[in-house]
């Protein structure tokens, strides 16, 4: 009498079935959105004008930020790395009477990097800007963070440059 082959012997085990290939697909889906890149974010939208004027991306000196300090002017503008930042959408922060407002219309990268709202870690406005040379690792990290913070949320109006500059100087004749 031929062998007769018992159940288990004729059913092939298969891994591929449709339960499974949906949890693999869904495995696969939640690995891939963890792991992309981010897209970069889209340029942030902030009015261009305070006072019905257009911004116009230019070269200022630590005198000439000054005036942008929500008093003199309507904008606020600060510094940070050498990039003049328009935080005039934080007035309540940046502007008269907020918690950073010894910021405003200065270069605010020492203040931030040592996480200090005092006025006697900026610069004076006469002086060199400062080199930041003396910035221990943990304190640069926290102004790239602020950096970052401030690229990412406010718009990029202007450099600074040292006074007497030959950019300071161009920036002049260009007035």
């Amino acid at each position: 009498m031929p062998h007769q082959p018992h159940l288990e012997e004729t059913q092939a085990i298969s891994v591929f079935t449709p339960v499974n290939l949906l949890l693999l697909t869904l495995a696969l889906y939640l690995i891939y959105t963890r792991l992309r890149p981010n897209p970069s974010p889209p340029p942030p939208l902030h009015s261009s004008s305070a006072a019905g004027q257009a911004i116009v991306f230019k070269t200022f000196t630590p005198k000439t930020l000054q005036p942008f300090n929500g008093t003199d002017n309507a904008r606020v503008y600060l510094a940070v790395n050498r990039k003049v930042f328009d935080v005039t959408a934080g007035k309540g922060f940046y502007g008269p009477g907020g918690p950073y407002s010894n910021f405003a219309g200065r270069d605010a990268s020492r203040g931030l990097a040592l996480n200090s709202f005092d006025a006697e870690v900026l610069t004076e406005v006469g002086a060199p800007i400062d080199s930041l040379e003396d910035l221990k690792e943990d304190e640069r990290v926290a102004l790239n963070g602020w950096a970052e913070h401030f690229e990412g949320k406010y718009l990029l109006v202007g450099r600074l440059v040292e006074e007497g500059s030959e950019e300071a100087k161009e920036a002049e004749k260009e007035e």
